[in-house]
């Protein structure tokens, strides 16, 4: 089947699913594969689940009468459907990448430019290389512009989604101690995220950088570029309030004085960022303000919770050396005493036992009052036990240690790695 054919079955469909268990009515259906599951064998069960068409790659489901149609590989004509989709498009794209806060800028990003404009955008992180294409599949006519967020956790990840997702714009976030383990050490990280970098320098489009990062300056020399930060020569220069109190500081553009819900120096920069696009996009600073300030973080990004009398950082969507150390430093400026829930930090590689011990001591030296470490690489870090730090192996042996032993400090930090889920820590408090 050429792309001409196939783009003519994905225009007389209302959306595009790879998964029967939420297909859509009237949707263009995918047969993908992966280590536990074979599409092809549910096509069928697609079409009669409401979806208009559907596509195979295993030449025995083919069935043109029923509406199934046979492709070499689905995932290859799904990504190659999406890059032709996107060739119609004429509307302004930006991709953005990073090692920690792509989403939460994402969101922010979104929250501005919802302003002004239709905007489709990457929902929640489907941001790979199935999500990216479900993503430029999903810009229809109405929409005004598009924000697309794209992961990677190896090299020649980020310049393969570039290709399909040919953004007009890019940001990168930040370069940090993610992925480690596909990516072979922190340079590796470097090279594979400037891979959207090296796209927009190819392609003459726009980056947007952050000045105040030295890294995303010395790699964005060549690039045409929209700046912003402390910077009096920046497109967009700002004035940063001093945070004592763990929360995200004030940002001072021309008179405007921003104050986000985020907690944390660290979304200092993805509020900025948010801030700079939308101006770059003529949305009034009036517009931007209120977006800004009334964004209230979910899915367990930075999001505060409180029951009684207790505070809690929720922060366990994702964790990393980098994003763990930020969090730890902001939530030592809070005061009162506080307690630290930390989880294992996953994708590391060689270094995952320095790196869990590194944050493990910096914890310590930070003088919180109460310590808790769950998973086998916290468990197994060289600091002794005693009545303040605590280790377990595991997310349920913590949830038993602390129904027995309620931590009674009004400030709680919870983060770590999605895989240790916990979130789920909050049934001991929120009960």
């Amino acid at each position: 089947m050429d792309i001409q054919t196939l783009y003519s079955l994905y225009l007389r469909s209302q959306s595009v699913s790879t998964d029967t268990r939420n297909i859509g009515m009237k949707s263009l259906f995918f047969a993908l594969k992966g280590e536990n599951f074979n599409g092809n064998e549910f096509a069928k069960e697609a079409i009669k689940s409401g979806a208009l068409f559907a596509i195979v790659d295993q030449k025995e489901f083919e069935d043109k009468e029923g509406d199934i149609y046979y492709v070499e590989d689905t995932l290859n004509a799904l990504q190659k459907l999406a890059q032709y989709h996107r060739q119609q498009l004429k509307i302004p794209i930006i991709a953005l990448t990073g090692s920690n806060g792509k989403t939460t800028t994402k969101e922010l990003i979104i929250q501005v430019l919802s302003k002004r404009y239709n905007v489709a955008a990457t929902k929640g992180n489907l941001n790979n290389h199935i999500g990216v294409p479900l993503t430029l599949l999903s810009i229809n006519s109405t929409h005004d512009i598009a924000v697309v967020e794209m992961g990677a956790n190896h090299l020649l990840e980020i310049e393969f989604l570039s290709q399909i997702t040919q953004p007009d714009f890019g940001y990168i976030t930040n370069f940090g101690k993610a992925h480690l383990e596909g990516f072979g050490g922190i340079e590796g990280v470097i090279k594979g995220k400037s891979e959207l970098y090296n796209y927009l320098r190819e392609h003459a489009k726009t980056v947007f950088v952050n000045c105040d990062d030295e890294k995303q300056v010395e790699l964005t020399e060549e690039i045409q570029k929209k700046t912003f930060g402390t910077s009096t020569d920046a497109d967009y220069t700002f004035e940063y309030s001093e945070s004592l109190n763990g929360r995200c500081p004030t940002i001072n553009y021309e008179n405007t004085v921003i104050q986000s819900q985020l907690v944390g120096d660290y979304n200092l920069s993805n509020v900025a960022a948010a801030i700079a696009i939308g101006l770059t996009f003529e949305v009034p600073i009036e517009d931007i303000k209120e977006a800004i300030e009334t964004y209230k973080p979910d899915n367990n990004r930075s999001q505060i919770l409180y029951k009684n009398e207790q505070a809690f950082v929720l922060d366990a969507y994702n964790a990393n050396p980098s994003s763990m150390e930020a969090a730890l430093l902001n939530f030592s400026k809070i005061d009162e005493n506080k307690a630290v829930l930390l989880g294992d930090m996953f994708e590391l590689g060689e270094t995952s036992q320095e790196e869990h011990q590194k944050i493990a001591e910096l914890a310590v030296s930070l003088g919180f009052s109460t310590l808790v470490f769950i998973g086998e690489k916290f468990h197994s870090i060289s600091l002794p036990e005693s009545e303040s730090l605590r280790k377990f192996t595991n997310r349920e042996e913590a949830l038993k240690y602390l129904k027995e032993n309620p931590v009674k400090e009004k400030q709680i930090l919870i983060k770590g790695s999605r895989g240790m889920a916990l979130e789920k820590l909050l049934d001991v408090f929120l009960d």
